[in-house]
């Protein structure tokens, strides 16, 4: 018999974060740098856990370069031959490492390629496994494969959205567990398949499962503003993946088109039929596209979003009272809400001009 869960799953656009007495005098005060210790690789990360997501259209070599300057991180797209991972690692300092991993799908060819990397750049040591539906034995298989063949290699996996599939994961070798199915600005999964997981929800009910097991998770997809990248770190995730607005910047991936005058750059989801045609020749016949493709427009340097973003989640630890990024989720009180902000004026509003690369 099928059945129904009766209670509210949430998700971002559902809530606000309520302000808090605070002893912070300046935004400048909040420290974002994050230190773990991961379970399984029981290798120590520091940094911004502000993550590019592994999209051919986010996650470049480019990306990973300016983001590093952040001390922020980049999961690489899966697409990069060899002989590129080759000539990046020649052309920047060893410590752009410290803040990127290399993706892998789970096929026998993605684990060719996997070892062939690694072997050839050995400062590389984090691994982002990457399946649409993290709830395959295939998966969990493949995780064991990868945590047997590299122990010290700290590795990503996902997605999945519910506890029970985290602590599954984390006890198969993962470190950090990707939560999120649907809530992607390109995915439609939740419309091809019907299936899916109100973000806000599936992040609180899946860091309290990882932490329970001293392993972390990292909410990925549904930010579509800086307060809700202060609400998935609020909900307990201790990294925040981004697509969307990390999208059509210099750094990003996608063709630069003009129209009437106007620049966009192409942003497409990684089940898209504009994906599967460039890197797989076709959609598979069994399968249907399970992203868009949108034409956004042209950015500019990515350094520009990424002071908004940080002053956005600064902003919410200076609400909150959080002298620490680590204590926003300490802090944190969510209220429910039926409207998020005052759009009167959206229509009229003046566009914001592109940064100039530097």
């Amino acid at each position: 018999m099928p059945r129904i869960e009766f209670e509210p799953k949430l998700d971002f656009k559902d809530v606000l974060l309520r302000p808090k007495r605070s002893t912070l005098k300046s935004r400048a005060d909040v420290d974002l740098d994050r230190e773990y210790i991961f379970r399984n690789s029981k290798a120590t990360y520091t940094g911004v856990p502000v993550v590019a997501s592994n999209m051919d259209t986010v996650g470049t070599f480019e990306m990973a370069s300016a983001l590093n300057n952040h001390k922020m991180f980049t999961t690489i797209h899966k697409h990069y031959s060899v002989d590129e991972w080759k000539a990046f690692a020649a052309s920047v300092p060893v410590e752009t490492f410290n803040n990127l991993a290399i993706s892998s799908g789970i096929s026998e060819n993605d684990w060719n390629k996997l070892n062939e990397v690694i072997k050839a750049l050995p400062q590389l040591k984090c691994i982002c496994l990457d399946v649409a539906n993290g709830y395959s034995e295939s998966f969990v298989d493949f995780i064991r494969r990868v945590r047997e063949a590299y122990p010290t290699h700290t590795i990503m996996a996902g997605n999945v959205v519910t506890g029970e599939m985290v602590e599954e994961l984390i006890l198969s070798g993962a470190d950090i567990v990707k939560v999120g199915i649907g809530p992607g600005s390109v995915c439609t999964t939740r419309k091809k398949a019907g299936v899916g997981y109100p973000q806000l929800s599936a992040v609180l009910e899946c860091a309290d499962a990882a932490h329970g097991l001293n392993g972390h998770v990292m909410s990925d997809g549904g930010c579509s503003n800086p307060g809700d990248v202060a609400k998935a770190f609020g909900a307990g995730a201790d990294f925040v993946m981004i697509g969307g607005l990390f999208a059509g910047h210099d750094q990003s991936g996608g063709d630069l088109i003009e129209h009437n005058g106007k620049k966009f750059k192409l942003f497409y989801g990684m089940s898209s039929d504009t994906a599967m045609k460039k890197h797989h020749g076709s959609v598979a016949e069994y399968r249907a596209s399970e992203g868009k493709t949108v034409t956004i427009p042209y950015r500019g340097d990515v350094n520009c979003t990424v002071q908004d973003i940080l002053g956005g989640i600064r902003s919410a630890c200076t609400y909150t009272g959080s002298k620490q990024l680590k204590e926003l989720a300490k802090r944190a009180t969510f209220i429910r809400v039926t409207q998020q902000t005052n759009d009167m004026y959206v229509p009229f509003e003046v566009p914001t001009l592109p940064s100039q690369s530097k």
